[in-house]
Protein backbone atom coordinates (compact mmCIF):
# COMPACT_ATOMS: atom_id res chain seq x y z
CA UNK A 1 0.00 0.00 0.00
CA UNK A 2 1.73 3.44 -1.26
CA UNK A 3 0.52 6.26 1.03
CA UNK A 4 1.62 9.47 0.63
CA UNK A 5 1.85 13.28 1.83
CA UNK A 6 1.54 16.33 0.27
CA UNK A 7 1.29 19.82 1.03
CA UNK A 8 -0.42 21.09 -1.84
CA UNK A 9 -0.68 24.81 -0.86
CA UNK A 10 -4.15 25.28 -2.46
CA UNK A 11 -6.30 23.17 -4.31
CA UNK A 12 -7.85 25.87 -6.98
CA UNK A 13 -3.80 26.62 -7.24
CA UNK A 14 -2.66 23.61 -7.68
CA UNK A 15 -5.20 20.99 -8.92
CA UNK A 16 -2.76 20.55 -12.25
CA UNK A 17 -0.13 19.63 -10.12
CA UNK A 18 -2.21 17.19 -7.94
CA UNK A 19 -4.12 15.72 -11.17
CA UNK A 20 -0.61 15.42 -12.32
CA UNK A 21 1.40 13.72 -9.83
CA UNK A 22 -1.45 11.23 -9.02
CA UNK A 23 -1.48 9.77 -12.47
CA UNK A 24 2.08 9.68 -12.60
CA UNK A 25 2.86 8.21 -9.30
CA UNK A 26 -0.72 6.27 -8.48
CA UNK A 27 -0.82 6.34 -4.62
CA UNK A 28 -3.57 4.21 -3.08
CA UNK A 29 -3.86 6.91 -0.26
CA UNK A 30 -2.51 10.80 -0.64
CA UNK A 31 -2.95 13.05 2.60
CA UNK A 32 -3.30 16.10 1.27
CA UNK A 33 -2.45 19.57 3.84
CA UNK A 34 -3.40 22.98 2.97
CA UNK A 35 -6.00 22.62 0.73
CA UNK A 36 -7.96 25.90 1.34
CA UNK A 37 -11.53 25.24 0.74
CA UNK A 38 -14.38 24.52 2.24
CA UNK A 39 -15.78 21.02 2.33
CA UNK A 40 -18.52 21.99 -0.48
CA UNK A 41 -16.22 23.58 -2.28
CA UNK A 42 -13.65 20.81 -2.66
CA UNK A 43 -13.40 19.31 -6.05
CA UNK A 44 -14.35 16.11 -4.74
CA UNK A 45 -15.81 14.71 -8.56
CA UNK A 46 -12.59 15.36 -10.10
CA UNK A 47 -11.16 13.01 -7.65
CA UNK A 48 -13.80 10.65 -7.60
CA UNK A 49 -13.49 10.05 -11.42
CA UNK A 50 -9.79 9.38 -10.82
CA UNK A 51 -11.32 6.35 -8.45
CA UNK A 52 -10.46 7.65 -4.90
CA UNK A 53 -12.58 8.08 -1.96
CA UNK A 54 -12.67 11.88 -0.78
CA UNK A 55 -12.86 12.87 3.13
CA UNK A 56 -12.09 16.58 3.95
CA UNK A 57 -11.93 18.93 6.58
CA UNK A 58 -11.68 22.49 5.22
CA UNK A 59 -11.45 25.62 6.52
CA UNK A 60 -12.05 29.03 4.03
CA UNK A 61 -8.84 30.75 2.68
CA UNK A 62 -6.57 28.78 5.09
CA UNK A 63 -5.57 25.03 6.50
CA UNK A 64 -7.61 22.54 5.30
CA UNK A 65 -7.05 18.65 5.24
CA UNK A 66 -7.98 15.59 2.99
CA UNK A 67 -7.60 12.14 2.16
CA UNK A 68 -7.93 10.29 -1.00
CA UNK A 69 -8.17 6.88 -0.98
CA UNK A 70 -8.37 4.03 -3.39
CA UNK A 71 -9.62 1.96 -0.73
CA UNK A 72 -12.79 2.11 1.82
CA UNK A 73 -12.55 4.64 4.41
CA UNK A 74 -14.15 4.07 7.36
CA UNK A 75 -14.51 5.81 11.06
CA UNK A 76 -13.23 8.99 9.83
CA UNK A 77 -12.72 11.69 12.37
CA UNK A 78 -12.30 15.66 11.97
CA UNK A 79 -9.99 17.67 14.26
CA UNK A 80 -7.59 16.89 16.87
CA UNK A 81 -9.28 15.55 19.90
CA UNK A 82 -8.08 17.86 23.07
CA UNK A 83 -9.77 21.33 22.49
CA UNK A 84 -13.13 21.69 21.70
CA UNK A 85 -12.79 24.89 20.91
CA UNK A 86 -9.87 25.10 18.42
CA UNK A 87 -11.67 25.68 14.97
CA UNK A 88 -8.58 25.37 12.51
CA UNK A 89 -8.75 22.33 10.34
CA UNK A 90 -5.50 20.71 10.81
CA UNK A 91 -6.43 17.01 11.58
CA UNK A 92 -8.38 13.96 9.85
CA UNK A 93 -8.04 10.38 10.31
CA UNK A 94 -9.57 7.62 9.13
CA UNK A 95 -8.66 3.25 9.11
CA UNK A 96 -7.73 2.57 5.10
CA UNK A 97 -9.40 -0.71 4.35
CA UNK A 98 -7.40 -3.02 2.71
CA UNK A 99 -5.61 -6.33 2.98
CA UNK A 100 -4.64 -4.85 6.52
CA UNK A 101 -6.65 -2.13 7.88
CA UNK A 102 -4.54 1.07 8.47
CA UNK A 103 -5.21 4.06 10.36
CA UNK A 104 -4.25 7.40 8.77
CA UNK A 105 -4.23 10.28 10.39
CA UNK A 106 -3.26 13.55 7.94
CA UNK A 107 -2.21 16.67 9.66
CA UNK A 108 -0.82 20.39 9.51
CA UNK A 109 0.92 21.57 12.67
CA UNK A 110 0.58 24.88 13.47
CA UNK A 111 3.63 27.14 12.03
CA UNK A 112 4.15 28.95 15.33
CA UNK A 113 5.70 32.16 14.16
CA UNK A 114 6.17 34.62 15.69
CA UNK A 115 7.72 32.84 18.46
CA UNK A 116 7.55 33.82 21.51
CA UNK A 117 3.41 35.16 20.93
CA UNK A 118 0.43 33.46 20.73
CA UNK A 119 1.18 31.66 17.69
CA UNK A 120 3.99 29.53 19.18
CA UNK A 121 1.91 29.10 22.39
CA UNK A 122 -0.90 27.23 19.97
CA UNK A 123 1.83 25.72 18.30
CA UNK A 124 3.21 23.68 21.71
CA UNK A 125 -0.01 23.00 22.88
CA UNK A 126 -1.52 22.01 19.60
CA UNK A 127 1.49 19.50 20.03
CA UNK A 128 0.74 18.00 23.54
CA UNK A 129 -2.71 17.15 21.84
CA UNK A 130 -0.59 15.62 19.66
CA UNK A 131 1.19 13.58 21.79
CA UNK A 132 -1.81 12.27 23.50
CA UNK A 133 -3.56 11.29 20.56
CA UNK A 134 -0.25 9.32 19.39
CA UNK A 135 -0.30 7.64 23.18
CA UNK A 136 -3.67 6.55 22.19
CA UNK A 137 -2.67 5.07 18.70
CA UNK A 138 0.27 3.44 20.22
CA UNK A 139 -2.01 1.96 23.00
CA UNK A 140 -4.33 0.31 20.15
CA UNK A 141 -1.26 -1.75 19.20
CA UNK A 142 -2.58 -1.68 15.60
CA UNK A 143 -1.04 -0.08 12.48
CA UNK A 144 -1.30 3.52 12.50
CA UNK A 145 0.49 6.33 11.11
CA UNK A 146 0.47 10.32 11.27
CA UNK A 147 2.15 11.70 8.46
CA UNK A 148 1.87 15.45 6.96
CA UNK A 149 3.58 18.90 7.58
CA UNK A 150 4.82 19.31 10.74
CA UNK A 151 6.50 22.45 10.52
CA UNK A 152 9.31 20.79 12.54
CA UNK A 153 12.93 20.46 11.51
CA UNK A 154 14.13 17.47 13.69
CA UNK A 155 17.94 18.07 13.36
CA UNK A 156 20.32 20.89 11.98
CA UNK A 157 20.78 18.30 9.25
CA UNK A 158 17.53 18.32 8.17
CA UNK A 159 18.30 22.47 7.05
CA UNK A 160 20.31 23.17 4.42
CA UNK A 161 21.35 26.19 6.42
CA UNK A 162 20.32 25.68 10.08
CA UNK A 163 22.01 28.78 11.43
CA UNK A 164 19.09 31.00 10.00
CA UNK A 165 16.79 28.85 11.27
CA UNK A 166 17.64 29.11 15.05
CA UNK A 167 15.24 31.37 16.36
CA UNK A 168 12.43 29.57 14.09
CA UNK A 169 9.33 28.17 15.90
CA UNK A 170 10.10 25.43 13.20
CA UNK A 171 13.78 25.06 14.66
CA UNK A 172 13.37 26.64 18.30
CA UNK A 173 14.38 23.73 20.86
CA UNK A 174 11.11 23.80 22.76
CA UNK A 175 9.69 22.73 19.10
CA UNK A 176 12.50 20.14 18.74
CA UNK A 177 12.21 19.22 22.23
CA UNK A 178 7.93 18.31 21.72
CA UNK A 179 8.74 16.64 18.91
CA UNK A 180 11.22 13.97 20.21
CA UNK A 181 8.42 13.50 23.08
CA UNK A 182 6.21 11.96 20.34
CA UNK A 183 8.19 10.01 18.49
CA UNK A 184 9.77 8.68 22.13
CA UNK A 185 6.54 7.29 22.92
CA UNK A 186 7.54 4.53 20.37
CA UNK A 187 7.46 5.94 16.85
CA UNK A 188 9.70 5.39 13.91
CA UNK A 189 10.04 8.19 11.99
CA UNK A 190 9.85 6.57 8.34
CA UNK A 191 12.27 8.48 6.19
CA UNK A 192 15.61 8.77 8.36
CA UNK A 193 14.68 4.64 9.64
CA UNK A 194 15.55 4.51 5.61
CA UNK A 195 17.92 7.46 4.74
CA UNK A 196 20.28 8.77 7.13
CA UNK A 197 21.92 11.49 4.99
CA UNK A 198 21.62 15.06 4.97
CA UNK A 199 19.84 16.98 1.72
CA UNK A 200 17.26 15.37 1.94
CA UNK A 201 14.74 18.06 1.94
CA UNK A 202 10.71 18.40 1.53
CA UNK A 203 10.34 22.47 1.08
CA UNK A 204 11.76 25.31 -0.59
CA UNK A 205 10.74 28.82 -0.04
CA UNK A 206 9.48 30.61 -3.20
CA UNK A 207 11.96 33.39 -2.17
CA UNK A 208 15.39 34.01 -2.92
CA UNK A 209 15.98 31.13 -5.57
CA UNK A 210 15.48 28.72 -2.72
CA UNK A 211 14.96 25.65 -4.76
CA UNK A 212 18.33 26.64 -7.23
CA UNK A 213 20.40 26.42 -4.64
CA UNK A 214 18.97 23.54 -2.68
CA UNK A 215 18.48 25.76 -0.03
CA UNK A 216 15.49 23.55 1.21
CA UNK A 217 14.44 22.22 4.85
CA UNK A 218 12.58 18.49 5.91
CA UNK A 219 9.20 19.45 7.95
CA UNK A 220 7.13 16.83 6.38
CA UNK A 221 7.26 13.53 7.93
CA UNK A 222 5.92 10.12 8.45
CA UNK A 223 5.67 8.72 12.26
CA UNK A 224 4.83 4.57 12.21
CA UNK A 225 3.37 2.78 14.83
CA UNK A 226 5.26 -0.43 15.79
CA UNK A 227 2.72 -2.27 13.95
CA UNK A 228 3.11 -0.25 10.82
CA UNK A 229 7.10 0.21 11.06
CA UNK A 230 6.86 -3.71 10.72
CA UNK A 231 5.33 -3.09 6.96
CA UNK A 232 7.69 -0.39 5.87
CA UNK A 233 9.14 -1.28 2.45
CA UNK A 234 10.24 1.61 1.19
CA UNK A 235 9.87 5.62 1.73
CA UNK A 236 11.03 8.50 -0.73
CA UNK A 237 10.72 12.60 -1.48
CA UNK A 238 9.60 12.87 -4.87
CA UNK A 239 11.48 16.56 -4.86
CA UNK A 240 11.42 16.44 -8.95
CA UNK A 241 7.55 17.97 -8.41
CA UNK A 242 9.26 21.11 -7.07
CA UNK A 243 10.90 21.66 -10.15
CA UNK A 244 7.52 21.66 -12.41
CA UNK A 245 5.48 24.64 -13.47
CA UNK A 246 3.56 26.24 -10.23
CA UNK A 247 4.92 24.13 -7.85
CA UNK A 248 3.78 24.17 -4.34
CA UNK A 249 6.36 25.32 -1.92
CA UNK A 250 6.45 21.25 -0.50
CA UNK A 251 7.44 18.26 -2.09
CA UNK A 252 5.26 15.05 -1.51
CA UNK A 253 7.14 12.11 0.66
CA UNK A 254 5.76 8.52 0.22
CA UNK A 255 5.74 5.13 1.67
CA UNK A 256 5.26 1.80 0.85
CA UNK A 257 3.90 -0.96 3.20
CA UNK A 258 3.22 -4.54 3.07
CA UNK A 259 -0.40 -4.38 3.27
Amino acid sequence: MKIASFNINGIKARIERLSEWLDETAPDVALLQEIKSVDENFPRAFFEDKGYNVETHGQKSFNGVAILSKLPLEDVVRGLPGDADDEQARWIEATVVGDTAIRVCGLYLPNGNPAPGPKYEYKLAWMERLQARAADLLAAEEPALMAGDYNVIPQAEDAHNPDKWRNDALFLPETRAAWRRIVNLGFTEAFRARDPAPLNYTFWDFQAGAWNRNDGIRIDHFLLTPQAADLLQDVQIDRHMRGREKPSDHVPIWIDLAA
